[in-house]
């Protein structure tokens, strides 16, 4: 690991047998853990980070599949599913001391937290999410030439096999791809940043593309068993989106409403990689639900 958040100790925990995730801990007070997105690491949050560590534990761990945290091979549909991940995320607070604490999760981190909210309601205080849908709204909303925006997304709901070879065989073009077009304000990632993402992701196409693959699968399968059973996020939520919900023909805040009894649905200014982009705006808002 070559880019980390300064001032906060590094430790690998062990939260499901064999794997072992890896994190960053930094400050003292109220728990808050940070998850990460495509094609990104912990590192993402280093801004955010650093300013929440003034007065609260901030955690911020590398996902299964991810960074320098393990990438278990698939042994079956659960491996990389939201529902494991979450429970990852769930373990590595218990093992840090924190039996409830606040979540917040960008992009795929994002569908982790969302699914930690949902299975275990009772350890998590405050959830955030920057710029998902949830799994289940995510692919309804997919539709037409539109959904050529998430190319991505079908390349790697692929059975096994020709993902992999295609994003492995050109994997710094690819993942480069996206930090590039997502990035309203290019000097937001430096290329320090840039390299480890790319390193990083480039050692983890198998995991990253089994990730992808459980959201096109069992993800599903769990959301539509929550909304058929009419479970909903209980804990206070608040959500910050860029507006592509209107430039795609839908209204965001109202999937939203559907899931989350305490909602704050906000859109942004800033690209995709809103912690980094806008950190003070992300600062602001965290501090915000948290006092909710």
């Amino acid at each position: 690991m070559t880019f980390a958040i300064p001032g906060f100790d590094y430790r690998r925990v062990a939260v499901d047998g064999d794997v072992a995730l890896n994190v960053a801990v930094g400050g003292t007070g109220r728990p808050i853990v940070l998850l990460h997105g495509f094609p990104q690491t912990h590192a993402m949050w280093r801004h955010v980070a650093a300013d929440l560590a003034a007065d609260h534990t901030v955690i911020v761990p590398d996902l299964r599949g991810y960074g320098a945290s393990d990438k278990p091979e698939v042994v079956d549909r659960d491996t990389y599913s939201k529902r494991t991940m979450a429970a990852d995320i769930v373990a590595l607070a218990g093992k840090l001391g924190h039996e409830r604490f606040a979540l917040a999760g960008h992009d795929r981190g994002a569908l982790v937290a969302i699914r930690a909210g949902l299975d275990h309601p009772g350890k998590i205080s405050h959830l955030a999410s920057l710029d998902v849908l949830p799994t289940l709204d995510m692919w309804d909303v997919l539709h037409g030439s539109t959904a050529a925006v998430a190319f991505h997304l079908y390349l790697m709901a692929q059975p096994p096999g020709l993902p992999e070879q295609m994003i492995g065989a050109s994997a710094d073009a690819f993942f480069g791809y996206f930090l590039d077009l997502w990035t309203r304000d290019p000097q937001a990632i430096p290329a320090d940043a840039r390299a480890e993402y790319l390193r990083a992701s480039r050692e983890a196409v198998t995991s990253i593309v089994a990730d992808y693959r459980a959201s096109a699968d069992i993800d599903i399968e769990h959301d539509r068993a929550d909304r058929t059973a009419g479970n909903r996020l209980v804990m206070p939520v608040t959500v910050v989106q860029q507006d592509w919900g209107a430039a795609l023909g839908f209204d965001a805040a109202a999937l939203w409403r559907t899931w989350a009894d305490d909602l704050e649905h906000r859109t942004t200014s800033a690209g995709h990689f809103m912690a980094e982009e806008a950190p003070e705006e992300i600062i602001k808002m965290l501090r915000s639900l948290l006092e909710r």
